[in-house]
C-alpha cells in the first residue's frame, strides 16, 4: 500500500496528487458554504431595503472573492507538486498577475461604491453625474499603482522606472500644460462647486445651461440652442454669474414724466407705484424716488425685489407692473415723457 502512495507520475507521487486534489476539493466546499451564507444574508437584508449595499456585496463575492479562492486553491495545490522550475515559475507568475488584477478590480469597485454612496448622502444626487469623470481618473491611477507593484514583485527595478517616468513626465507636463490646467480646473469645479449640472450661467458674453462637466471640457447649452464646449480652465478663470443660485432678484427701473406735470401729481407718483408693486405676488417694494431733472423729462427711479430666481416669472411680474403704471397714470392725467425740443422764436 505504501508503494502505491509513493508511486510517481510526472515527477510527483500519488500522495502529492491526493493532497493537491484535497486542497482543491476543500476550497470548493468552503467556497460554496461562504456563497450560501452570503446569499442567505442578502435575501434576509433585501427585506430591509438595502439594495445598493447588497448589490455591492453580491458583486464582490461573485466577481472577486470566489474566483480569488479558486485561484488560491490552485496555487496552493501546485505548491505540493513539482513539474520543474520553469513550470513552477510560470504558475507563480500567473498567480501574481491574476491576484493583482483581482485586487485592482476590487479596489476600483469598492472606490466606486463608497464614493458614490458618500456623494449621494452628503452632497445630493446631482454629483452622481459629475462623479463619473473623477472615478475614471482615479481608476486609471489605481491601475497604474497596481501594475507598478506587480512589476516590483516580479523583480523589476521600480525606482529606475519611476525616475524615468519623472523625467519624461516633466517633458510631457511642459507639452501638455493646457490639458493639465483643464484637469486641475475640473478638480476645482468638482470640489469647490462654483457650478453644477443644470445651472444657468453667463460668462464672457456667453449664456447657457450646464449640461455636462468633463475632465477637460464643460458642455453648455446656449439660449439660441447650440452647444458651447468650454475648457474647464476658461470657466475657473472667468467671472461667472450663476443665476440658478439666485434666491431673489433686485429690479431697478426708471420712468420719466413731462415737465408739464403738476407738483401735486408728482407727489402722487411714488405712492401710486408702491401700491402697484405691493399688490403683486412674490414682490417686495424697496423705494420709489423723484431722482433727477433730465433734459426732456422728470426722472423717477424705482427699486423692488422679486422673491424668485425664475426669469420668466420676473418678466411676467414686470409686465403687470408696467401695464398698471400706464393705466394709473392715464387716470391721473400724467403724461410720459419722450425726447422733445421746445423752440422759442423772438418775433422782433
Amino acid at each position: 500500500m505504501n508503494n502505491f502512495w509513493e508511486t510517481k507520475y510526472w515527477g510527483n507521487t500519488v500522495h502529492d496528487y491526493t493532497v493537491a486534489a484535497a486542497v482543491i476539493i476543500l476550497t470548493i466546499i468552503v467556497t460554496q458554504v461562504i456563497k450560501k451564507i452570503v446569499l442567505t444574508k442578502i435575501q434576509k437584508e433585501k427585506r430591509d431595503g438595502n439594495g445598493k449595499r447588497l448589490q455591492f456585496i453580491a458583486k464582490s463575492v461573485n466577481r472577486f472573492l470566489i474566483p480569488a479562492l479558486y485561484f488560491g486553491a490552485l496555487y496552493v495545490a501546485f505548491e505540493f507538486l513539482s513539474f520543474g522550475k520553469t513550470f513552477n515559475k510560470i504558475i507563480e507568475l500567473v498567480y501574481e498577475l491574476l491576484l493583482t488584477i483581482f485586487v485592482i478590480r476590487f479596489s476600483v469597485t469598492a472606490l466606486d461604491y463608497f464614493l458614490g454612496k458618500y456623494f449621494e448622502e452628503k452632497r445630493g444626487g446631482e454629483d452622481g453625474k459629475r462623479l463619473k469623470p473623477l472615478l475614471s481618473f482615479l481608476n486609471f491611477v489605481i491601475w497604474i499603482i497596481g501594475l507598478l507593484f506587480l512589476l516590483d514583485n516580479l523583480g523589476f527595478q521600480i525606482s529606475t522606472i519611476v525616475a524615468g517616468l519623472g523625467i519624461s513626465g516633466i517633458a510631457v507636463a511642459l507639452a501638455a500644460q493646457a490639458i493639465l490646467g483643464d484637469l486641475f480646473s475640473y478638480f476645482v469645479i468638482f470640489f469647490d462647486r462654483p457650478v453644477e449640472i443644470g445651472d444657468f450661467i453667463t460668462f464672457d458674453g456667453k449664456a447657457g445651461t450646464i449640461e455636462k462637466i468633463g475632465i477637460k471640457t464643460t458642455r453648455v447649452r446656449s439660449l439660441s440652442g447650440e452647444q458651447l464646449i468650454v475648457a474647464n480652465s476658461k470657466l475657473t478663470s472667468s467671472i461667472l454669474h450663476n443665476y440658478k443660485r439666485m434666491e431673489t432678484r433686485r429690479v431697478v427701473f426708471s420712468i420719466g414724466v413731462t415737465y408739464q406735470t403738476k407738483s401735486k401729481q408728482l407727489k402722487l407718483i411714488p405712492s401710486t407705484i408702491k401700491s402697484i408693486i405691493e399688490k403683486q405676488e412674490l414682490t417686495k417694494f424697496d423705494r420709489a424716488h423723484f431722482q433727477s431733472f433730465e433734459n426732456s423729462r422728470l426722472n423717477y427711479e424705482i427699486v423692488y425685489y422679486i422673491l424668485s430666481a425664475d426669469y420668466t416669472q420676473y418678466m411676467d411680474i414686470q409686465e403687470k407692473i408696467n401695464l398698471e403704471i400706464y393705466e394709473q397714470f392715464e387716470k391721473l392725467g400724467i403724461e410720459f415723457a419722450y425726447p422733445t425740443q421746445t423752440l422759442y422764436v423772438n418775433k422782433q
